[in-house]
């Protein structure tokens, strides 16, 4: 999911150049929208795209041609609404007197729903007298592809036709060179006083202490006039859709308030990025950038959540087994078995200017896909799902096997790509992530370390289910076969010196002797020996690695480190996540809590919500963690790392086909003296969990039994 550096430099570049402007997101199905505090869209990076496309590039507010005053934006926690608050700045006497600062106020409500914008903008005035009001609404569609708006250059483009404009409303219209025409309608409530092809002026009458109400929608068609019914209508059936997808799996409550608030918040982001597609629910990858399909995202996001709810695992397995690849495409970097990177809609996309209308370029993606389907299975027991995934899971495997038995040394590989594709094919795929220790990169095949663990785990699984599925023969084989890799790992990747695993090998067989954050992920997956685990879980720990916010994708030191980079020092919570449900495997339970509590502290100081990723430097007291300046907010796999670092905290571990539920040396995080966990399904049976500081110890209570000694809680 992740981006080139080259691609965020003109991002990045911009925001330096004009400061961060605070934004907000909204988003139903494959439509969403950015804007800033006030609800403005300004057109830099923000506005409201529909299937990648920019349908609306200005849309802004003013009363008497100026920008009003912010008194407050926010999104509500369930994620449906945004509301402005404002207030007028002085207003110049229209044949009356001068309205004074401070005396209108405006309450600026929007949502999505179904493809359109609705807003209600609320005017009441608070002065001694009647007032009129001039405001008026600037709006603009660029209809530019995402890819533009992320500073990609074209060629040609389409013809922007000539606006239709009507009484209540105007048309704007975009003819692409695919042969699509796009559209955004921007209708009234009521008929301005002017309505050109960019600007509809009203002047509006507001008595004293009375309030008006104006309702506008933005939307692909002409709709029916809006208004207030039509608002509330869809406003209800907004509100409604959220709260199913939220209330989705297990519950989760602390005596934490804030805790709370932050694990709410999580699964609000969750639900919001949730789009319900023909396959089930399915996390797009993060607003604004990846507001689409991504295969990684969706996997990590789903074996976040797996244990509170595996319905997210199950449509996200069900949607890759329907796009896997069954064609050799250079240049999709598609061949047959691999499992999509992302997928997009865009006009670039369909005319084939890009790849990425379903992308295969990532090496990771297949071996998760497998070892997702493992974990799924582990945790429902649902073999039916397994035997419709059967054919491709097969063909995956005959993909990763293939290209290990092409590799040197047995490991798997990938060729580094070119533009406009990925050079690097792992979850830290910007072009500069991957390199030796003097910094200079690697020639060749590149091997990652993380991927051979999740190679070792697409294994393991497919052993199991083998098993489950009665073929002791293929059992044997993939059971052998991941030990071999397992084997591997540790005699070509460790670094005795460093006490870690390297980041790399590449193409010359030559160690990319690097500390990365990588090794937590093969923690993550059980392949390495245990005394090695554990000191790369102690090195993860120390002052290289850890900020005091999270754990750094690259140790300080390292060449190539700068905290401010993309993949290179910074620090991103899902990594962090892994790599803390990596230790806690290792026995290190009290570094994943360590980790818990730096994350959530992260999380208060960004409002609760985790973004994509922040910057690596370390922790300063009284400072807070310092934002990368253009990081997708919200992001799925940084709002699922809330629940791997809680999960890796609690110990708790569901086998589907024992019934049980493992609650192993579990611990709280810091705050926090009781959480208890509501509706945890095993089959179509449930059980409650209490966690509770007591005495020095946790004690979990299961339906009502408090046993002396946790180690594994049985069903009942």
């Amino acid at each position: 999911m992740t981006a080139d550096p080259a691609r965020r430099e003109a991002e990045i570049a911009a925001e330096i150049i004009t400061g961060p402007r605070s934004l907000f997101a909204l988003k139903h199905g494959d439509t969403f929208l950015v804007a800033d505090a006030i609800g403005d869209i300004l057109g830099d990076a923000d506005g409201m795209f529909r299937d990648d496309t920019r349908v609306l590039s200005r849309f802004r507010l003013t009363l008497a041609g100026r920008a009003p005053s912010l008194l407050g934006g926010a999104v509500s926690q369930d994620n449906v609404f945004f509301t402005a608050n404002l207030t007028n700045r002085p207003l110049p006497p229209l044949g009356g007197h001068e309205a004074p600062e401070g005396v209108i106020h405006v309450e600026r409500v929007r949502f999505l729903w179904c493809e359109r914008l609705y807003e209600r903008i609320t005017l009441e005035n608070y002065g001694m007298r009647d007032m009129r009001v001039p405001l008026a609404f600037e709006f603009a569609a660029d209809f530019r592809d995402m890819f533009e708006v992320r500073g990609k250059q074209r060629r040609a483009r389409g013809r922007l036709a000539t606006p239709e404009i009507f009484e209540q409303c105007v048309t704007l219209r975009y003819e692409g060179l695919d042969r699509i025409e796009r559209r955004s309608v921007i209708a009234f409530s009521s008929a301005p006083s002017r309505l050109l092809a960019d600007r509809a002026e009203f002047l509006l009458s507001l008595p004293n202490n009375g309030t008006l109400e104006l309702y506008v929608e933005v939307g692909p068609t002409r709709g029916e006039t809006p208004g207030r019914e039509r608002f509330r209508s869809a406003a209800a059936k907004g509100r409604f859709g959220m709260r199913g997808v939220r209330r989705s799996g297990a519950s989760l409550r602390s005596s934490g308030t804030l805790f709370t608030e932050w694990i709410d918040k999580s699964r609000a982001d969750l639900a919001l990025l949730t789009t319900e597609l023909p396959t089930g629910p399915y996390p797009y990858a993060g607003i604004p950038w990846f507001s689409t399909a991504f295969g990684r995202d969706a996997i990590v996001t789903a074996l976040q959540t797996l244990w509170l709810d595996p319905a997210l695992a199950r449509g996200v397995l069900r949607y890759l087994s329907l796009h896997q690849a069954r064609e050799t495409s250079d240049f999709h970097h598609a061949a047959p078995g691999k499992i999509m990177h992302e997928t997009r809609k865009g006009e670039m996309t369909e005319l084939k200017e890009l790849p990425f209308g379903r992308y295969y370029g990532g090496v990771d993606t297949t071996p998760l896909f497998v070892m997702l389907a493992g974990a799924y299975a582990e945790r429902t027991g649902d073999l039916d799902l397994i035997e419709e995934l059967w054919p491709s899971l097969l063909a995956a495997m005959e993909w990763i096997e293939g290209e290990m038995a092409l590799g040197q040394d047995g490991l798997l590989h990938y060729q580094p790509g070119t533009d406009p594709g990925l050079v690097n094919q792992g979850w830290k795929d910007s072009s500069d992530s991957i390199f030796h220790a003097d910094g200079h990169f690697p020639a060749g095949a590149i091997a990652l370390v993380e991927v051979q663990g999740y190679a070792f785990g697409a294994l393991q699984a497919m052993s199991v289910l083998a098993k489950r599925r009665k073929d002791a023969s293929a059992a044997a084989r993939w059971g052998e076969h991941a030990e071999r890799l397992r084997r591997a790992v540790e005699d070509l990747f460790w670094m005795e010196e460093a006490g870690f695993y390297a980041l790399a090998r590449d193409g010359e067989r030559r160690q990319c002797a690097v500390r990365g954050s990588n090794a937590g992920h093969l923690l993550y997956v059980g392949a390495a020996a245990p005394e090695r685990g554990r000191r790369a879980a102690s090195h993860l720990l120390s002052a290289s690695f850890n900020s005091g916010w999270g754990i750094r994708t690259l140790a300080r030191g390292e060449a190539r480190f700068n905290p401010m980079s993309y993949h290179n020092g910074s620090v991103w919570p899902h990594d962090t996540a892994l790599c803390a449900a990596g230790m806690a495997r290792y026995g290190e339970r009290a570094g994943a809590v360590r980790l818990l509590g730096e994350t959530f502290e992260a999380a208060v100081h960004f409002d609760m919500r985790l973004p994509e990723l922040f910057c690596g430097f370390p922790r300063v007291r009284g400072e807070p963690p310092i934002a990368y300046p253009v990081a997708c907010l919200p992001q799925a796999w940084a709002a699922g790392a809330a629940f791997m670092l809680l999960q890796s905290c609690l110990g708790v571990r569901i086998d589907a086909w024992r019934n049980e539920v493992h609650v192993e040396r579990p611990d709280l995080p810091p705050g926090v003296d009781q959480l208890t966990l509501r509706g945890l399904r095993l089959g179509d049976e449930q059980v409650d969990l209490l966690f509770r500081r007591e005495d020095g110890r946790i004690v979990v209570t299961a339906d009502g039994l408090v046993p002396r000694t946790i180690k594994a809680l049985a069903h009942v």
